[in-house]
Order: C-alpha cells, then sequence, then structure tokens
C-alpha cells in the first residue's frame, strides 16, 4: 500500500528517506494525502504512541515476482504473529515510525506506516526503569536515517545493512539495552514444519545474493512469548496481537483499544 502512495513522477530513491521528507515539508512534493481510515490511526497514534515504542504487524512483502509471501512464511515458520517491527519517535507532535523499506531506512506517518499491515497488529513499551535510554534509541534511528543503510537482503547481523527487525534491535542495542538473541532459520520453531519453502528459500538464494541464507544462519525475529522482540522482559504490552478471524486486511480491522500501558 504505501508503495502505492509513491507518484509515479518521483524519481528518487526513497520516497520515504531524508530529501524526500524534507522536499514534502518544504513544498516540492506534494504533502501525504490523508484518508479517513488514515486520520483515524492517527488520531490514535497521536493519543497512545510514546518515542520508543516497538510497533509489530503483519507485512506482506513478497519475492519471486509476487509469488511467494515472504514475511508471512517467516512468521508462520517462526511461529510468531507479526513480520516486522518499526520504532516510534515522537517528532513536533506527529508519531512517525522508522523501518526499513526494500531501498534502505525509511520514515513514515504512523498512519502511513500501519496501511502495510494485513495481520496482526501491537504494540511494546519500555518498563519505565528503562526509559531514560529512549533518547539514544532515537538517535540511532536518526542516524542510520541520515545515512540511508540500505536494505540487507542478505539478513546478516553486520552494521553494512539492515532489515526491520535488525534496526530495533540495534536501536535498543546502541542504548545499551539487548531485547532478544538472533535465532537460526534452521531452529525456527515451525520450520520442520516446512522443509520444501525452507530448501526452495536456501537455493534460490544462491542465484539472487551474495551471501546465501543458510539455516545456520542467525537471523532477529519479532518473536513469540518465547523468543525474538515480543518476549524481551524489558518491554510491556500495551496493545497484545489485535487479528480477528474473519477480517483478513486491515480496512476491516480498525484501530485497537488499549488494554495495559504505564504512560
Amino acid at each position: 500500500m504505501t508503495e502505492r502512495m509513491v507518484p509515479s513522477e518521483y524519481q528518487g530513491k526513497n520516497y520515504w528517506g531524508p530529501q524526500a521528507t524534507n522536499d514534502r515539508k518544504d513544498g516540492r512534493l506534494p504533502k501525504i494525502s490523508i484518508t479517513p481510515k488514515m486520520q483515524r490511526w492517527d488520531d490514535w497514534g497521536r493519543k497512545y504512541l510514546r518515542s520508543g515504542d516497538v510497533v509489530f504487524r503483519m507485512g506482506d512483502a513478497r519475492v519471486g515476482r509476487g509469488w511467494f509471501p515472504m514475511s508471512r512464511f517467516l512468521a508462520n515458520a517462526s511461529n510468531s504473529k507479526f513480520s516486522h517491527t518499526g520504532v516510534v519517535v515522537i517528532e513536533d507532535g506527529d508519531p512517525v515510525v522508522y523501518d526499513t523499506t526494500r531501498t534502505s531506512v525509511a520514515r513514515q506517518p504512523f498512519c502511513v506506516w500501519i496501511l502495510d499491515n494485513v495481520g496482526n497488529f501491537g504494540v511494546k513499551r519500555l518498563r519505565p526503569e528503562y526509559r531514560s535510554k529512549i533518547p539514544q534509541v532515537v538517535e540511532y534511528c536518526h542516524n542510520v536515517f541520515a545515512e540511508q543503510v540500505p536494505f540487507d537482503y542478505e539478513l546478516g547481523l553486520d552494521d553494512a545493512a539492515l532489515y526491520c527487525v535488525e534496526l530495533t534491535e540495534k536501536a535498543f542495542r546502541h542504548a545499551g539495552l539487548k531485547l532478544s538473541d538472533p535465532i537460526k532459520l534452521g531452529d525456527m520453531e515451525r520450520a520442520p514444519e516446512y522443509p520444501i519453502q525452507m530448501i526452495g528459500i536456501a537455493t534460490a538464494s544462491k542465484w539472487a545474493l551474495d551471501k546465501p541464507l543458510t539455516f545456520e544462519q542467525e537471523v532477529f525475529f519479532p518473536g513469540n512469548e518465547r523468543h525474538g522482540i515480543w518476549s524481551s522482559p524489558k518491554l510491556e504490552v500495551v496493545v497484545p496481537p489485535t487479528f480477528k478471524p474473519g477480517y483478513p486486511f486491515m480496512d476491516d480491522h480498525g484501530v485497537p483499544e488499549i488494554v495495559s500501558a504505564t504512560n
């Protein structure tokens, strides 16, 4: 959905990067058109989100010319309700999300970021005793955004490129807070249920990547109650997974109620 928002005449590399962000602010690019649904999410985000919040969603990133639903596969194989994370920062009163797109690090208004959700949405927040570290978390997001660190298709653990969950994890590690440990692709909780897909990804990556994916590749995951960022004891639940059976897309999903949060 967010890629469809990019004007056909736009010639830049990253519509959600620093240059385009400044161009929208200064009137060189049109401002983002807000639909009623987006306005509803913007109002919700302004009311409930805080800088340093981790937002989770189920994405629909695909590979193989759109044939293979990579986001959903990794979520299912890792036994997670989510495929994607981002870090919220409140800037000039607006909730924005620092994340990665297929080009590089992105900064999207929260009401834009949520458009790419196709299932569960959730929010976690640092527990009060760790919140003094939030400025350092924000600093990391600002730094990699300004540097336009590229997207990490090889899912490596170095700093040369970043995928979404890696950006989130490293933002908090920059502040001295480790949220989770990476796990091997072959050790994903439900990996044995998907042998054909696992072998297919490893085989296809030999043709597509300089460093092919292997079952030994360690990757950061959104996770669940036992592993990944969602499991971090340093975080508390603001919004639990929200997906309701029978509602396949966010158009029918609606903003969630806050069931647990501290200011």
